[in-house]
């Protein structure tokens, strides 16, 4: 390193560093080219230059120059912005000293690093905060640091921060410019992605890329009171997929409720979290977006512990999160409205059918079974032997059994007095039925006013309590069956409640006991199910399905 020789000499390396600062756009290359220029204008071998990270307590940069990368590395971990250093950034003015050692802020220095005595710092600072400091030490020739030098070094710090404050824009920009495109580009591959579960795939994937944080998640409701791991991205977190997590006992839930963003900077310290999910998932910061459609909060995305040394979300991390979610949630609401097209439309068929069949079971084979009926009742007039008689007779109580089980499949296809008469009349016959078929006391309750509801409300709220009764028929083994259906809020309301053996919910799956198809015709209306049962406590179903 050659050092001015005399004041002009000094002041033109400082004009050159200026014009070489303003063209440099990249901050750690601008960072490098300071230290270098420091030392050269005070003449000192050593300079370092440290950048204050976003909490202010700390140092996320350090390059220095003069310190070979040998002893850079036997020295380890940089410094953490305390003793003089962490001085010069809390007091935001230069600090010249003879010997490091005699002041008392000083914190002395870890191992394998080089002797050093004497010491000029200056803070650099942008729009009135201190960005970082520049330091120099070992004075060449053994000197101290003068008032030109402090002067000097100064004036390069304010030609730096301008310098600098242009390089972070510079990079803010390029990188919002990035992050423009990488989410023009999820939103492109979530608008061509329909199925549910690739597209939060592909939700917590970009997400993780985007915060680069080292596990995402993605949450959405399951049972009442539940939330299920839908998708997941990162190391290790195929097992996830598929964990259920309790509504009120977890912080996703809690962002779920509230439908607003939060950041977490430490888990543990957060009493919302659920402790035991943080030490299994071994995570320590969080960043949780809710999925917003319509106002309605229908998931939750979670990141956890950025990628770097300093684990913690900025402000930007949550910007980009809320603007991939929101991408994500219009994706979602289509993926949801055209499965349940999908599945109204089965629905709609599936009724359909049962219509024709229904119908066909009664005019057609219900007739034809009659006609058989009238007949042996001739065969069995004209016969004389007691033997045929006895036949016939027998003949005839099998073709009136088959009669009525005939029928009783029509109504159980689609009732007619549905279609004429609407859903109190159907829901009637169809308690008669169970009372009749299984012995059961079944108590009905209509309160529904004079007005016919919608078709496919009624409908609904039909198949609902049907599936319901058959349900207890085959498992429940009750002896008392109510029903209530009412108009309540804009909904109406059926209970179907029995005093059954009832059972445990968590475990027993859906699909063994036929809930699985109420919820879905419940999900299809955009209705809510409730469920209460306990072993020996009978059980309780309500279902609310909107009027429309």
């Amino acid at each position: 390193m050659t050092r001015p020789t005399d004041q002009i000499d000094r002041l033109r390396v400082l004009v050159d560093a200026g014009i070489a600062m303003s063209s440099e756009l990249s901050l750690d290359t601008l960072l490098q080219t300071i230290v270098e220029t420091a030392a050269e204008l005070a003449g000192a071998r050593y300079a370092a230059l440290g950048v204050v990270d976003r909490s202010g307590q700390s140092l996320e940069r350090f390059l220095t120059t003069g310190v070979d990368e040998e002893t850079r590395a036997a020295i380890g971990e940089l410094p953490r912005g305390r003793g003089l250093l962490g001085a010069v950034i809390r007091e935001g003015k230069p600090v010249r000293l003879h010997e490091i050692s005699d002041d008392p802020r000083s914190a002395g220095f870890p191992r394998h690093h080089p002797p050093m005595h004497t010491f000029l710092g200056v803070p650099i600072l942008t729009r009135g905060v201190v960005f970082g400091n520049l330091y120099l030490s070992e004075k060449e020739g053994g000197g101290d640091f003068t008032e030109e030098d402090e002067d000097l070094t100064q004036l390069l710090a304010a030609q730096a921060a301008v310098a600098i404050d242009n390089a972070r824009l510079y990079e803010s920009s390029t990188r919002w410019l990035r992050q423009l495109e990488s989410l023009h580009e999820i939103g492109n591959a979530l608008a061509e992605e329909l199925e549910l579960e690739p597209l939060l795939a592909i939700v917590a994937a970009r997400l993780r890329e985007l915060v680069d944080a080292r596990i995402v998640l993605v949450a959405t409701p399951d049972t009442p009171g539940t939330l299920r791991v839908a998708a997941a991205d990162g190391d290790g977190v195929d097992e996830l997929v598929g964990m259920r997590l309790e509504l009120g006992g977890s912080k996703v839930g809690r962002v779920l409720e509230r439908a607003r963003s939060e950041r977490v900077d430490s888990l543990l310290d957060d009493p919302e979290a659920d402790q035991q999910a943080v030490r299994t998932l071994g995570v320590t910061t969080a960043l949780y977006v809710p999925l917003v459609v319509h106002g309605r909060a229908v998931g939750v995305v979670a990141a956890h512990d950025k990628q770097g040394a300093d684990p913690r979300f900025a402000d930007e991390d949550v910007r980009l999160g809320e603007s991939l979610a929101t991408r994500a949630a219009i994706a979602l609401d289509l993926s949801e409205r055209v499965s349940r097209d999908a599945v109204r439309r089965v629905v709609d068929a599936q009724e359909q059918e049962r219509t024709r069949l229904a119908r066909e079971l009664h005019d057609e084979t219900g007739q034809a079974l009659t006609s058989i009926l009238l007949g042996l009742k001739s065969v069995e007039q004209e016969s004389v032997a007691e033997e045929d008689r006895e036949r016939v007779a027998a003949l005839r109580e099998l073709v009136v059994s088959t009669l009525q089980d005939v029928r009783r499949l029509a109504v159980e296809l689609r009732p007619a007095a549905l279609d004429d008469f609407g859903l109190a009349p159907a829901l009637e016959r169809l308690a008669e039925t169970h009372r009749t078929h299984d012995g059961v006391a079944v108590d009905v309750e209509v309160r529904l006013g004079d007005d016919r509801l919608p078709a496919e409300v009624e409908t609904t709220v039909y198949r609902i309590v049907q599936e319901a009764l058959t349900n207890v028929a085959r498992h429940a083994n009750a002896a008392r069956i109510s029903i209530l259906v009412a108009r309540k809020n804009g909904n109406v309301v059926a209970v179907i409640e029995d005093d059954g053996s009832g059972f445990d919910p968590g475990s027993v799956g859906d699909d063994s006991l036929g809930l699985a198809g109420i919820r879905e015709r419940v999900a299809l209306v955009g209705g809510r199910l409730r469920l209460e049962t306990a072993p020996g406590k009978g059980t309780t179903l309500a279902a609310e399905v909107p009027l429309r």
